[in-house]
């Protein structure tokens, strides 16, 4: 092993590893920071603060003001929402609603021969009736 002048392996990370487990707030932080591809000091010079808050946030309870988190969030490109871990809200799917749904995922399934069978016959019968209506 090659060892710095500080006594360290070349390559550690500088600092002592915690042997504290995170919160769940604090490993939010951590996982949507490492998603970034964020180090503690990056995303504490991003948020004008020290690498010591941060890694505090990751390991300590706190309660963040308004606009800490929102900032917090704004910095690793995530929903306040996620940091919290509240569930986020799906958009609505887009396409038929109810039963025609569940039946044009069925058909998404079946080979492409017999959807392409189904296409036709949805078209015909949209034509028929469409020109019924006008």
């Amino acid at each position: 092993m090659l060892f710095s002048d500080d006594g360290y392996v070349a390559g550690m990370k500088a600092g002592r590893p915690t042997q504290r487990p995170r919160t769940p707030f604090g490993e939010r932080i951590a996982q949507a920071r490492e998603l970034a591809g964020m180090t503690q000091l990056q995303l504490a010079e991003k948020l004008g603060v020290s690498q010591e808050v941060v890694a505090y946030w990751e390991r300590k309870p706190v309660a963040l003001r308004a606009e800490q988190l929102a900032a917090l969030a704004d910095a690793l490109n995530v929903t306040a929402d996620s940091l919290l871990g509240r569930p986020t809200k799906q958009p609505a799917p887009k396409g038929p609603p109810g039963k025609l749904r569940q039946a044009f995922d069925r058909a998404h399934k079946l080979p492409r021969n017999q959807q392409n069978r189904i296409v036709e016959l949805v078209e015909a019968y949209v034509d028929r009736y469409a020109s019924k209506a006008s």
